[in-house]
């Protein structure tokens, strides 16, 4: 590594904030352990009692129907589909009792672009699990809440209001992919827009709403594009705050036609671990980095907290998006307290807003 790029990586360890073209420059050198050691570093910085985090929730996909068509996806199926399915209530309330009954906090709520599901749809289904169950939602994506906009003929600030009001506490920042639209006309022409991606989180953390925000890498997009990406998040957080953690992780590519078309080109292991690094660096106004565990495995979620990742994210006591392409990786909370010793940090179990659970909650937990 050069001596310029040197004194970058010392300078954004230490809380510089890097120029686009030298997060760029970088991607593109891809020294490893160099990138390692000033992520890590900017990760301590932040947290400097060596504590890692992780949480107990559970994935509810609600509906797969979906009229959008993504070429990277392996969970959806079109309407009518013999394998089509939306939940019935009942089934969703018996998922989220078994969560809480594992010492869960909260629930992931997503699902297709169903094209029958009117607003009121989401409004019930919110007000029922509030009404009979004490647990965060985290739910509908950004893609997701504008195609409830189209169907319900409703403004993006009402739909979100009504949501919220029923009993929405955060969003997933799920169906980023990346943010250039030359990349989304590539691999998911039906899908949301770039701006109308950011629009949707600008106006959730206008209502008070935190939300994630993501990027998946490795769907036949440039360094520069994933520079492009980190740009415009790290612009709206400088706008709005309301960020709470950046997860990255690597197109999947089994069961779905974009994997076909890549085939033997998919993101490498070095790949990730340099871009979580440079993402912990760039993204420096963003407090939490996930370390991807669920698509990159336990041991290279391990590696990622020597990367700049301060969380392992979700125990995940159920999964069906990822693992219809292939990438069935599953953990408990012994297993992810281990996990996290054994990379030399302390674990504790969080809730969405990245605050400890009480201690009658990691209890129940502990003992599954």
């Amino acid at each position: 590594m050069s001596g310029s790029l040197a004194a970058t990586l010392a300078r954004s360890a230490g809380g510089g904030r890097l120029a686009p073209e030298e997060g760029l420059a970088l991607l593109r050198a891809g020294d490893l352990l160099a990138i390692g050691e000033a992520a890590d570093a900017a990760r301590a910085r932040r947290r400097p009692d060596g504590r890692v985090s992780y949480i107990i929730e559970r994935n509810i996909n609600y509906t797969n129907v979906c009229i959008t068509y993504c070429s990277f996806c392996a969970f959806y199926r079109p309407p009518g589909d013999s394998e089509s399915y939306v939940l019935p209530t009942e089934t969703i309330h018996r998922k989220i009792a078994e969560t809480l009954a594992a010492g869960g906090t909260g629930i992931l709520l997503q699902g297709g672009h169903h094209p029958d599901l009117p607003l009121s749809y989401y409004e019930d289904l919110l007000a029922g699990i509030k009404a009979r169950f004490p647990i965060h939602i985290h739910g509908f994506s950004p893609s997701e809440i504008l195609h409830v906009c189209q169907v319900s003929a409703r403004p993006l600030p009402e739909v979100l209001e009504r949501l919220r009001a029923a009993g929405l506490d955060s969003i997933p920042g799920g169906g980023a992919e990346i943010l250039v639209d030359e990349v989304r006309d590539r691999i998911a022409p039906l899908k949301t827009r770039s701006d109308e991606w950011l629009a949707v989180m600008e106006e959730a953390h206008r209502q008070g709403l935190e939300t994630s925000c993501t990027m998946m890498m490795g769907c036949g997009e440039s360094l520069a594009d994933r520079i492009t990406h980190l740009e415009r998040l790290r612009a709206l957080q400088d706008r709005t705050g309301g960020f709470h953690a950046f997860i990255v992780w690597t197109f999947q590519p089994g069961n779905n036609p974009l994997g076909h078309r890549q085939h033997g080109q998919e993101a490498t292991a070095h790949d990730f671990l340099v871009t979580l690094g440079v993402a912990r660096l760039y993204l420096d106004n963003i407090p939490h980095l996930q370390s991807s565990w669920l698509t990159q495995g336990l041991k290279m979620g391990q590696l990622a907290l020597r990367f700049g990742a301060d969380d392992m994210g979700s125990v995940m006591l159920e999964e069906n998006v990822v693992s219809a392409a292939g990438s069935l990786h599953c953990t408990s909370a012994p297993e992810m307290e281990r996990v996290i010793r054994d990379a030399g940090f302390i674990p504790f179990q969080r809730d969405n807003r990245y605050q400890p659970v009480p201690p009658r909650a990691l209890a129940v937990a502990g003992g599954r």
